[in-house]
């Protein structure tokens, strides 16, 4: 008998994936199943970037690229850093990945050792853990509620730091809550890791561009804990480039080189024909997303006004993304035919059983109080998937 690795079956699979997976079976029988589980926007890649990408496959980029990425591209998204975040990158503290997951894991890989402690604010994106643990890691989960906006204090994190910690993870916008950090409370969080220069921080910003109504704000714009922090972004969900997997860094030397070692050994440079097109978005002024964040900002005023008609549903108003992630404990004991919802696992496999829409637990994210809901859909399909979800909570007794 073949005995898989202790490091797979320590694992956890992505809750995320393993719910639309679950939908997409409802489907086959042929069940009505909207699913609002996956972080994927239902929006095209703009014209422009499949056109870049098929100009690239006639000019026969089909070749294998550098492990970092193309210097170009790595040029490119070193003007988008200053042109939108006022953050200076050379072209050698710039490393492209198959996708910002990869461009975590890399970074973990790179800093951690078997022991080090990894602080993870809560709500967290669900593969943080996951990466932190197969890097031999050991995550310590700070707590914030949606009473705080999801969002930790620079004194929860001073309380958090200890001699083995190396690495902090968190997200703004953030994945699963929406919660933006100002550049205020980002200002309090570096005056804390300014003290403990050995950690080193992994700021992913995949979801940028999907802000509503306030700045954008990157904590390495702070000078004085600049050479600590990575930044984290990415083509998937802005510019609607899931499937063609590429993110990337912003770090100091000694990282990046790092990140593309480790790169060289696993993946190599990310796909020729996807990173040429990751250029032209690049360079693209971000006014032309408008259109899409607007769309985006009023699915998020309609599910919050849906929500909030539903006794017992607590809600935040997000600032970003495009999640909702509302308090759903005060259904946690009670049930309908036979069925006891005891945590947002319950709950979620109840809605996607009685209303038939897929949602993802809050337990998957860190708090088991919630679950997430994702409005990456038409206003009609989240029209009628929260009409669902009201009727069969309202069953629950």
């Amino acid at each position: 008998m073949i005995e898989l690795s202790e490091r797979l079956q320590a694992m956890e699979e992505s809750a995320t994936i393993a719910m639309s997976q679950k939908s997409r079976e409802l489907k086959a029988e042929g069940k009505d199943v909207i699913s609002l589980s996956l972080g994927e926007p239902d929006f095209n890649t703009p014209d422009f970037i499949k056109a870049a990408a098929n100009s690239a496959i006639k000019d026969n980029y089909t070749n294998y690229t550098p492990v970092p990425g193309y210097e170009d591209l790595r040029k490119a998204i070193a003007n988008k850093f200053k042109r939108d975040n006022d953050l200076h990158y050379a072209t050698n503290q710039i490393v492209v990945s198959t996708g910002a997951k990869q461009s975590i894991a890399n970074v973990s890989m790179s800093v951690v050792n078997a022991g080090d402690e990894v602080i993870i604010p809560a709500p967290f994106w669900v593969s943080y853990i996951e990466i932190v643990k197969v890097s031999e890691g050991v995550p310590v989960i700070v707590n914030a509620g949606i009473d705080t906006d999801f969002k930790i204090t620079a004194e929860q994190l001073e309380e958090a730091i200890t001699e083995k910690t190396k690495l902090m993870i968190f997200s703004t916008p953030c994945n699963p809550t929406g919660s933006v950090y100002s550049k205020e409370e980002l200002r309090a969080l570096a005056d804390v890791l300014v003290k403990h220069p050995q950690i080193v921080v992994i700021c992913d910003e995949i979801y940028e561009h999907i802000n509503f109504g306030t700045r954008h704000e990157s904590l390495a714009q702070f000078d004085d804990v600049y050479n600590q922090v990575v930044t984290v972004n990415g083509v998937s969900k802005a510019w609607a480039m899931t499937g063609w997997r590429l993110g990337y860094i912003g770090a100091n030397k000694e990282i990046a080189a790092a990140c593309s070692k480790i790169q060289g050994q696993f993946t190599s440079g990310t796909c020729s024909i996807t990173q040429r097109a990751a250029i032209a978005a690049m360079d693209a002024d971000p006014v032309v997303l408008k259109d899409m964040i607007a769309a985006f900002g009023s699915r998020r005023t309609l599910v919050l006004d849906k929500l909030n008609e539903i006794e017992g549903v607590k809600t935040n108003v997000p600032g970003g993304a495009f999640y909702v992630f509302p308090d759903v404990s005060y259904f946690y004991g009670k049930s309908f035919n036979g069925t006891t919802i005891e945590n947002g696992s319950d709950l979620a496999m109840f809605l996607l059983n009685e209303a038939l829409v897929a949602l993802v637990t809050g337990e998957a994210f860190g708090d088991p109080n919630c679950i997430r809901i994702s409005y990456a859909a038409s206003e009609k399909v989240l029209t009628e998937a929260m009409k669902r979800i009201k009727e069969a909570l309202e069953k629950l007794s």
